[in-house]
């Protein structure tokens, strides 16, 4: 829509004035129409050309997983504790260590295939789209089935998909950067034939109807047929590879990976420390050994890196779920801390389905209905028609189209020249070769039509009464004007003449309101940022829900305020009409001077700066250019306002889950290694061996990873304002409070053991105790860690958890009832009153918190 939407264009290059004008066909309405290739011809040369692509994507194998999960320092240590059983100890022990390494590096690999898959997914769905013309037909297909011959229906802000050759449409503007280098875009011409392309071009060539593969239209559209594709291309040829997800490490996965690094440090060190001290103490070397080693696997929190891999993989994946791709996960964390929502009008609020509603010439208004146009406005829509871009990419112009194109004979016309918007003329305008002579067509914004055909005063005010009543019922206004070309060869060299006016409906969404008011209770706000005229801006925000309250602010009211005034502005105004791309930057920087975390949705090419700046940038996937998805971190794949609020819930949701699951990993390490070290240095028999330890981390790993991530929403997750802005996702608090739980749970079991050691209880007895009591209090954490007040206690969508008691419960009772398991594990049986003394004492010291959040506090 060019008149409404300014910030889908863009001011583009004119020809050379020596320059011949070329010849541009624009694709015809007739039967002479170009049909492109049939499908059967299509799949034909893709089964014997291959997909279009110039790489495979990059992902692991599973070899590749395994590798990599041997080279974790647990499991080396791990392996060193089988081997030194097996060679030193007890066969039992060495082989039962052997087949735990096995499960938990088989658990470990498991959620990384989990994470790979999730992974191919996100590829699949964030795979480069094209608009081709097969079997005469516009179909949107993946960039991967383009095949030699193909029509490809190019746009502003589209990478190129394809070697090709321009054969329709305005002159494009091409950065080939990519793979020239050079930062300054080209302009390609139109071919003077739709020919079969011989030769072998050279990427930056000026006037040259030649385009390739991986460069960037910056202006202009039209028609390109696909001469090479796939490694064929020039970028293929050179070798580039473009990535569709970005899946390197995100900031927060490196701290905890250096963080596990020092850890692995630490525990070697602490290792080679009990050892010592337990050989010279006790002199028993192996046993120091192996003590050593047992302290080293409980305290390394290995269990970090894997979370968080997981979750950010799954969490994308959910988020795609939602409608919601992420490009960049680290902006999963932002999510919940948004407090201000810039959206487009256009096809988030509303549904962007333009239909013609009114045609206003004169003192004659028509009505638009199924039955056809209006007989007296068939020579407005004939102007309105030539005023469009001949292969119309916005709504407004395929709008008209749709009406005029079966109502009105093929065009007959040639187009010379494109005149795109300017900040200063909010009007689209083209120069067309008729048979009675040029002229130039016109439409846009009612204001600037009127100062191109220089209104007197009582026109003027006629034309503002007549677009403040559409403007009043929600209607968006086009003006149309001409004029013949004559002696005046510039569009303002000579004023236009009114033709009159077009009035268009685009109803709100019905799930926008409800979804609005979601993010108000959340505690966001919803601003609209739209190039359309102020009072249909407003009426749309009512109708919406928007706070209009502060009125609205218009680009020209914008222009005019200093940065002070605008962050003044800013924390009022809601509804921002008439807005051009660059002012959407001013926008958002008011907003974030303002202390506000701010999240943009964008899709034309100036808005790339904006989303840029954005906190979150959140690029339209299906009307977006590819300039807005690369600049963002989310694509909305629906361009739909309610998977905003959906993505922004299920955000809030991965980050609180994501935090319980690190600081129970936090909380569970802390009594293992305690134990593993403690009762050494008091004294007393150990507690912890290897095959414990290894059992433990059996349970520890699904815990965390599973039933964490699997977690349902809060219930109040979007009734509360968003976090502050600076609070980090796992930062000293969250430490603190796992250390505070660990410690509760170590000094309970630890006392337990010391108890009843003093109370006489056999060593193996004592030690089953103490073990039982550490596994049972690791499974009431983790319930009491992960639950949210108000979750029913055998919730269905926390199946996992139980999942996982019923096993560990039944892994318990085989090594208590079964003699060889029991003299591995060097425990023995308890007694029913034991058993009772061991569960009160791990439902005390593993659910005092989840007991504490569930007592109302005081208003």
């Amino acid at each position: 829509m060019a008149a409404a939407r300014p910030e889908r264009l863009q001011p583009m290059q004119s020809p050379a004035p020596d320059a011949a004008p070329p010849a541009r066909p624009a694709f015809p309405s007739g039967p002479t129409a170009p049909t492109g290739l049939t499908a059967a011809e299509a799949a034909r040369r893709l089964q014997a050309l291959g997909p279009n692509l110039l790489g495979a994507a990059r992902t692991r194998s599973l070899w590749a997983i395994v590798a990599g999960t041997l080279r974790e320092p647990l499991f080396l240590l791990l392996l060193v504790a089988a081997g030194l059983y097996l060679l030193l100890g007890d066969i039992g022990e060495g082989l039962f260590l052997s087949a735990g390494a096995a499960v938990t590096i088989g658990l470990v690999v498991m959620q990384e295939v989990r994470s790979e898959r999730a992974l191919a997914a996100l590829r699949q769905l964030a795979e480069p789209m094209a608009r081709v013309l097969r079997d005469g037909q516009e179909q949107r297909i993946p960039a991967r089935d383009l095949v030699p011959g193909d029509l490809i229906l190019v746009g502003e802000g589209d990478r190129l998909p394809v070697d090709g050759i321009l054969i329709s449409g305005d002159a494009l503007t091409v950065d080939e950067s990519a793979l020239t280098g050079e930062s300054v875009p080209v302009v390609k011409r139109v071919a003077p034939e739709a020919a079969a392309e011989t030769s072998d071009p050279e990427p930056g060539g000026d006037h040259s109807p030649a385009v390739f593969s991986g460069t960037l239209n910056v202006r202009g559209q039209g028609v390109v047929q696909a001469t090479r594709t796939g490694p064929a291309t020039r970028l293929g040829r050179i070798g580039a590879s473009l990535a569709s997800i970005e899946s390197e490490p995100t900031v927060l996965q490196k701290s905890m990976g250096r963080l596990i690094g020092k850890l692995g440090v630490l525990a070697i060190a602490f290792c080679a420390l009990v050892t010592v001290v337990y050989g010279l103490w006790l002199d028993n070397w192996i046993e120091g050994a192996l003590a050593g080693i047992t302290f080293a696997i409980a305290l390394v929190p290995e269990e970090f890196p894997m979370v968080l891999a997981i979750f950010m993989a799954i969490g994308a994946f959910r988020l795609a779920g939602q409608k919601v791709l992420v490009r960049r996960g680290a902006v999963i964390e932002t999510l919940g801390a948004a407090t201000v929502l810039c959206v487009d009008k256009t096809g988030t609020l509303t549904e962007n389905r333009m239909a013609l509603a009114v045609a206003a010439t004169g003192e004659d208004a028509f009505a638009f209905s199924p039955a056809g146009p209006p007989a007296g406005a068939l020579p407005l829509l004939g102007l309105a028609r030539l005023a469009c871009a001949p292969q119309p990419v916005d709504p407004m112009d395929r709008a008209v189209h749709a009406v005029a194109d079966p109502a009105l004979p093929p065009n007959a016309a040639a187009l010379v020249e494109t005149y795109p918007l300017r900040t200063d003329l909010l009007a689209f305008i083209q120069r067309w070769r008729l048979p009675e002579g040029e002229m130039f067509a016109a439409k846009g914004a009612p204001e600037a039509v009127a100062a191109l055909c220089r209104l007197d005063a009582p026109a003027r005010a006629a034309l503002d009464r007549d677009v403040a009543d559409f403007a009043a019922r929600g209607l968006r206004v086009l003006a149309v004007a001409s004029r013949p070309v004559g002696d005046a060869p510039a569009p303002q060299d000579a004023p236009f003449a009114l033709a009159g006016l077009l009035a268009f409906a685009d109803p709100v969404r019905a799930d926008v309101p409800g979804a609005i008011a979601e993010a108000r209770r959340a505690g966001i706000q919803v601003a609209m940022m739209t190039g359309d005229y102020p009072a249909t801006a407003l009426e749309i925000a009512r109708q919406a829900g928007l706070d209009t309250a502060g009125g609205v602010l218009t680009g020209a009211d914008l222009a005019g305020l200093d940065p002070e005034a605008l962050r003044a502005r800013a924390r009022e105004v809601r509804v921002f009409a008439r807005i051009m791309p660059e002012q959407k930057l001013a926008i958002i920087q008011a907003l974030r001077a303002n202390g506000e975390v701010v999240a943009m949705t964008g899709d034309g090419v100036n808005d790339a700066p904006a989303l840029e700046a954005a906190h979150i940038g959140i690029a339209m996937g299906l009307r977006g250019t590819d300039v807005a998805r690369e600049a963002a971190d989310l694509v909305l794949l629906d361009d739909r306002f309610v998977s905003i609020i959906g993505g922004i819930r299920l955000g809030r949701r991965i980050f609180t889950n994501l935090r319980k699951a690190l600081t129970y990993v936090t909380a569970i390490h802390i009594p293992i290694a305690g134990l593993a070290l403690l009762p050494i240095l008091m004294g007393l028999p150990p507690v912890l061996y290897p095959v414990h330890v290894v059992l433990l981390e059996l349970l520890v790993d699904p815990l965390s990873a599973l039933v964490f991530e699997g977690e349902p929403s809060e219930r109040s997750a979007m009734e509360r304002p968003p976090r502050a802005a600076g609070e980090t996702l796992f930062g000293a608090r969250q430490i603190a409070f796992g250390v505070l739980q660990g410690a509760v749970v170590l000094a309970a079991v630890l006392a337990l053991y010391a108890w009843w050691l003093k109370a006489g209880h056999p060593e193996a007895e004592a030690r089953a105790g103490a073990f039982l009591a550490l596994m049972m209090g690791n499974l009431v954490l983790a319930f009491a860690e992960s639950a949210e007040p108000g979750t029913a206690f055998f919730d269905p969508r926390r199946a996992a958890f139980w999942i996982i008691c019923a096993l560990a419960s039944a892994v318990v009772s085989a090594i208590l009832l079964v003699p060889q398991l029991t003299a591995i594990f060097r425990l023995a049986p308890l007694s029913g009153a034991q058993f009772a003394t061991v569960g009160a004492v791990a439902l005390l010291a593993g659910g005092w918190s989840g007991i504490l959040r569930r007592i109302p506090r005081r208003p």
